[in-house]
């Protein structure tokens, strides 16, 4: 494993470390979960291992399809080597059906299939007990990025939700909705950050139960198995 230096950043899932390569960077995953910005936490045991071997496995699916990501390959069951970006400071969620604060914000029943599928851009990291939701024009007042870049991020980020939608379909996983962070790399918008059942709402397509942080928000049982089960569904075990 490359040498870990010092820590960039630490987030609700992950530390961030620095190597002896300006351009590469490893990724932490850890047990501890949070939720409502820090009012609940946590721990799911195994969470990290998972979420690690997730975002392997993701990754390497959107790359086989033609989407960048910053992953370059799983150290071990904790940690992997990424490319070292300059994160963008807003998130994009995507949004299938409606589900957690959509429904409190439009009315609409939780569940409901969105037509279209509704892109939303949330400031990153936000002191607010809510990340404030924002639009093209906020993003380009606050130099964040340009049209073009903004067009780029818009286009991936319907491609992955296809790809990803399609995939999980043939393993039974509906893709309620997602979260997406992107990364400037020598000039280039990749995907960062991570897909995992921390950042992603996935439903059993036949029960419609949770399988993800929903199960811990909301004190339902058997969180771990659910994050596991994730996971040996990808694997093609059980």
């Amino acid at each position: 494993m490359p040498e870990i230096g010092m820590i960039l950043r630490e987030g609700k899932g992950k530390k961030v470390y620095a190597t002896d390569d300006p351009d590469r960077a490893i990724v932490y995953f850890k047990d501890e979960a949070m939720a409502f910005h820090g009012l609940k936490r946590g721990r799911i045991l195994g969470k990290g291992e998972v979420n690690n071997a997730v975002c392997e496995h993701l990754f390497s699916l959107l790359e086989q399809n033609g989407i960048e990501s910053h992953f370059i390959e799983k150290i071990d069951a904790r940690h992997s080597l990424v490319k070292r970006c300059e994160m963008l400071p807003f998130n994009v969620k995507i949004r299938n059906r409606v589900a957690g604060r959509l429904s409190q914000r439009t009315g609409l029943p939780v569940g409901q299939k969105l037509d279209p599928v509704v892109v939303e851009y949330e400031m990153r990291e936000s002191d607010l007990d809510v990340d404030p939701m924002i639009n093209h024009t906020h993003i380009y007042a606050m130099k964040a990025a340009t049209p073009e870049e903004m067009a780029q991020i818009d286009s991936t980020c319907l491609k992955v939700n296809t790809v990803l939608t399609n995939y999980l379909k043939e393993i039974n996983i509906e893709l309620i909705d997602f979260k997406l962070e992107f990364g400037r790399y020598h000039g280039r918008i990749i995907v960062a950050d991570e897909i995992t059942p921390d950042t992603a709402r996935f439903w059993d397509s036949s029960t419609h139960e949770p399988l993800d942080k929903d199960r811990f928000r909301r004190d339902m049982d058997n969180v771990a198995e659910a994050y596991q089960e994730v996971l040996h569904r990808m694997m093609g075990v059980g």
